[in-house]
């Protein structure tokens, strides 16, 4: 039967997202790159998981030298993945099942590869002179960071063609668009334009803070770069309604407020939550929750209508951007013992492993993430509890093919698994034989089912979609604890984490009247009463999650 899309505008708050890479998932022709065919041979088992929309990370005509967000065509789909057939047909069978598309808006840089780049460079006075920053001299911008420190020296490369140097905040092959020039907003306005009239319900608005830079200055959230989101926003809200844009934006909470704007200039519908991702991880590590119940009491507040997308891995580095120096270096002790689970400012691996595979801390990670305010967002293969691959380049150890069944090409592709983009994972405790989706589809107890499970449990409770969050007094460092309360029909919801390998006891202070009844949602049975004191006393478990309902 097919299904409605909701018409409520702000659907993005209660949705469950899920990022698949196309070239990740399923394989129909063989040729060892996954497709857009095989997206829509899965759509019925991200339906059933429980998945109301799709995030692909860019599927267009690229050299592939970034993962395809070196981008050599906008509207034009890259010919490993598929036709624009294919992706129209993907797209409408995923709204016929009640399933939006989110797709990645890429408009920092283009890949040198580009027609733009290729017409800016040999001629300089022609339309796309202006199109990208040149330069005589690679010493204007000395305040802006490098990112990609691993890679790169500079951001100026030297371009033998034009003879100049050209401004990249990335990689040295994805120059960067020149935003002062009028035409590059029209050329990107039309490239919006283009996939939201074939339907696309939003953007992930990518590297998003580096679009504007001046000299003095950092190149990071400058004042014209909210302006023009503020353009991009309205002429979505007054031609596209009820689409949607997310940012991502790594900085301090209050500078990635400033991404969702104000009442009477929006910018993003969503930004995601790098601030407290990181401190979940160190929380599951030290044992130790003060940093996190810190930084979550200093989240602002988001304006009406605006939301969160929370997340624990995706396919990028775990950044540890967000975190101090004394803190970076313990996660780096805990977490990439290994020199090569390092890159960048972060590491490279999936979440079964950070976690050392272990279950306790699998399903509290996840907990946390469906209990925070904002909408989540799974990485594909977590929710099978997937491994990576640290021997292959960059940020490749956490993108290898989804494990569908035992065999040893994984169910990814009928082709030789020699042809594949990157190696099935071939680990003993994460290889396709030990992780795969058909032997969960038929164990209760695994990991699969918690997360559809869980998933469906959340979606009853109105409170963990779009309510507010209050933080609690735990009693011990070890336990992080809040209320969501809904804000409209629906119960609140408290929510309890012990981080500790050991059993805890926690008083939670102020969480309802006295008398009233506290309810475990998993069981439903009634746990016990606040007591005189207006306080609740529980033990909890080493390394356990509860969500509680008071009435």
């Amino acid at each position: 039967m097919t299904e409605q899309l909701s018409v409520d505008p702000e659907w993005y708050r209660k949705a469950v997202f899920y990022e698949v890479m196309v070239r990740s998932f399923r394989d129909t022709n063989g040729d060892g790159y996954g497709d857009l065919k095989g997206m829509i041979e899965k759509l019925d088992y991200l339906k059933w998981l429980g998945v109301d929309a799709i995030w692909l990370p860019p599927f267009f005509a690229s050299p592939l030298r970034d993962g395809g967000y070196d981008i050599a065509d906008y509207t034009a789909i890259n010919p490993l993945y598929g036709s624009m057939d294919d992706f129209d047909a993907f797209l409408a069978g995923a709204h016929e099942r009640g399933m939006r598309v989110v797709i990645d808006f890429v408009i920092n840089h283009t890949s040198d590869q580009h027609r733009w780049f290729q017409e800016s460079r040999s001629n300089p006075t022609g339309p796309y002179g202006d199109f990208y920053v040149w330069s005589d001299t690679d010493e204007k911008f000395e305040n802006v960071r490098i990112i990609f420190t691993d890679t790169e020296t500079s951001n100026w490369a030297w371009d033998e063609v034009r003879q100049q140097y050209y401004w990249h905040r990335f990689f040295s092959h994805q120059p960067d668009l020149n935003f002062e020039n009028p035409a590059v907003h029209e050329a990107v306005f039309d490239i919006a334009r283009f996939w939201l009239n074939k339907g696309v319900d939003g953007f992930r608005l990518d590297a998003i803070p580096y679009l504007y830079v001046s000299e003095g200055n950092t190149g990071e959230s400058e004042p014209p770069t909210h302006t023009f989101i503020q353009s991009l926003r309205a002429m979505m809200d007054r031609e596209f309604p009820g689409r949607m844009l997310v940012a991502e934006a790594n900085q301090l909470p209050r500078e990635v407020t400033d991404y969702f704007g104000s009442e009477e200039t929006p910018e993003c519908n969503m930004a995601f939550n790098f601030p407290v991702m990181p401190y979940i991880f160190y929380s599951l590590k030290s044992g130790d929750a003060t940093g996190l119940t810190g930084v979550l009491a200093d989240l602002p507040d988001v304006p009406k209508g605006a939301a969160w997308g929370v997340f624990l891995r995706n396919h990028d580095e775990l950044t540890l951007e967000m975190v101090n120096d004394e803190e970076r270096q313990k996660m780096y002790e805990w977490y990439a013992p290994e020199p090569r689970m390092k890159v960048n400012v972060g590491i490279r691996r999936r979440l079964a492993p950070l976690l050392d595979g272990r279950r306790d801390k699998l399903d509290l990670a996840n907990a946390i993430l469906l209990s925070l305010p904002g909408s989540p967002f799974l990485y594909y293969g977590d929710e099978i509890g997937m491994g990576d691959n640290i021997w292959l380049d960059d940020r490749d150890a956490s993108r290898t093919p989804m494990q569908w069944v035992e065999t040893p090409d994984a169910g990814f592709s009928d082709g030789d698994p020699e042809s594949f983009y990157l190696p099935v994972v071939a680990s003993d405790e994460y290889g396709p034989h030990a992780v795969n989706v058909a032997a969960q589809e038929s164990d209760p107890d695994s990991v699969l089912w918690w997360t559809k499970n869980t998933l469906e449990m959340r979606k009853s409770l109105p409170a963990l979609g779009t309510g507010s969050t209050r933080l609690l007094s735990t009693g011990s460092p070890a336990v992080l604890a809040f209320v969501r309360e809904p804000e409209g029909p629906g119960v609140p919801v408290v929510c309890v984490f012990n981080f500790s390998e050991s059993d805890v006891s926690a008083t939670l202070s102020s969480v309802a009247p006295t008398g009233s009844a506290v309810v475990d949602v998993r069981t439903g049975e009634t746990v016990c009463e606040v007591d005189d004191s207006e306080e609740l006393r529980l033990d909890l478990p080493a390394m356990s999650w509860h969500w509680l309902t008071v009435s």
